[in-house]
C-alpha cells in the first residue's frame, strides 16, 4: 500500500488506562503499540488522539451514586455507558503508553474534557455536534483518507472511523493496530457499521 501527502494516521487514545494494570485496561491494548509505531513510520500525517476527563466527568460510575461500571443512564444526549474512573486530567494513567513513538505526531487531540458530556470519537463529542476541532483541521490540511488505529476497536476507533465516513473522507481501520473492548456484542456490531459504511479493514501486512 503506497501512503501520500494526502493520507493521515489517527491513532486513538493509545494511553495507560487502556493497557493492562490500567483502569479500563482493554484486553491486550499494549500490544497496538508496535504496530502503531511500525506504520507511522510511513506516514508524513500522524494525530494522535487522548482522553482527558476531570475527575468529576459524567461518564464516571463512582459519580452516580448506587451504580456500578458498564452500567447505563440516560443522559440529554442518549443513553450513556458508565465506566470505570479512567483518563484523569494530568494524571499517569492519562499518559500515553511510554513505548508509542510520539514525537511523529503532528497534532494532538484531547477529548472527553468537558465534565458534562462524553467524547468517543476523535471529531466529534457524544451529542453529535459539537467538534473537537480534528475535522477543520483535516479539510484545512485537505488531507483525503484517514487511517484509524488504536483503542478501543467497538468504541473510540468506531466512533472516529464513523465520523470522517460521515464527513466525507475515505476511511481505513487497521484492524490488527487495534483491540476491543466487546461489550454485548459491540465488535460484531462494529464490523457491520463498517461493512454498512463503506469503511475498509486493512492489516499491518498492506504496509509493509
Amino acid at each position: 500500500m503506497k501512503i501520500s501527502d494526502r493520507d493521515v494516521l489517527l491513532v486513538i487514545d493509545v494511553q495507560n488506562d487502556f493497557c493492562t494494570g490500567g483502569a479500563l485496561a482493554v484486553p491486550g491494548g499494549e500490544k497496538v503499540v508496535p504496530a502503531v509505531n511500525r506504520i507511522a513510520q510511513k506516514f508524513a500525517n500522524v494525530v494522535l488522539t487522548q482522553d482527558w476527563h476531570p475527575a468529576d466527568h459524567v461518564s464516571f460510575a463512582p459519580n452516580h451514586a448506587g451504580k456500578q461500571p458498564f452500567q447505563t443512564v440516560e443522559l440529554d444526549y442518549g443513553t450513556q455507558v458508565l465506566w470505570p474512573t479512567h483518563c484523569v486530567q494530568g494524571t499517569a494513567g492519562a499518559a500515553f503508553h511510554r513505548d508509542l513513538e510520539v514525537t511523529c505526531a503532528s497534532l494532538v487531540v484531547r477529548k472527553g474534557f468537558r465534565r458534562g458530556i462524553d467524547s468517543y470519537s476523535a471529531l466529534f463529542e457524544n451529542d453529535h455536534r459539537t467538534p473537537t476541532g480534528l475535522l477543520g483541521y483535516l479539510r484545512e490540511r485537505e488531507l483525503k483518507t484517514v487511517f484509524v488505529a488504536g483503542l478501543a476497536l467497538d468504541f473510540c476507533v468506531r466512533f472516529s472511523a464513523e465520523d470522517a465516513r460521515k464527513a466525507g473522507f475515505e476511511v481505513a481501520v487497521v484492524e490488527d493496530a487495534c483491540r476491543g473492548i466487546d461489550l454485548g456484542g459491540s465488535v460484531a456490531a462494529t464490523h457491520q457499521s463498517f461493512r454498512d459504511l463503506g469503511i475498509s479493514v486493512v492489516n499491518l501486512e498492506a504496509f509493509l
